[in-house]
């Protein structure tokens, strides 16, 4: 990998959210665009690697491990594991990854991701899931964007 910022790849492998395991959630709500399925999941592995040498994007992905962390673990009583309805700063943060990678579409597929939260998506907590959505979706709205163009 190119310079990843922040060590945020090895952070987040460290928590089970390796490439493969993005990739593996990515496929489950792909839509062929004339790629073929295996060559997709190449494809989306460069682009979740790519978006990672960001700075931008690593350090909103850094705030989300760290505000799990904090809230979540450190402090279990904040009910914020829950992700309860008032919580927005976690929906924030997915969206803006998602538009910084992939423009106003990816917002669409965020929501996507954010609702049906296929593979590791579903085992995440409430900031983590958002900000993987939002990288994810990113990733593939900029995929999709790409083969139309």
């Amino acid at each position: 990998m190119d310079q990843i910022m922040f060590g945020i790849a090895e952070r987040l492998e460290g928590m089970g959210i390796g490439i493969p395991t993005m990739v593996d959630a990515a496929m489950v709500l792909y839509v062929s665009h004339g790629i073929p399925p295996e060559g997709a999941r190449v494809i989306i592995a460069g682009k979740l690697e790519k978006a990672m040498t960001d700075p931008n994007v690593s350090s909103l992905l850094l705030a989300a491990v760290l505000l799990e962390e904090e809230l979540c673990a450190r402090n279990p009583d904040t009910g914020i594991r829950s992700d309860p309805v008032f919580l927005l700063s976690d929906e924030i943060i997915g969206m803006a990854i998602a538009e910084y990678i992939g423009g106003t579409c990816a917002r669409f597929e965020f929501t996507r991701y954010d609702q049906k939260k296929p593979g590791i998506l579903s085992r995440l907590g409430p900031f983590l899931d958002d900000a993987v959505a939002g990288l994810i979706a990113g990733c593939t709205s900029r995929l999709y964007s790409e083969c139309v163009e």
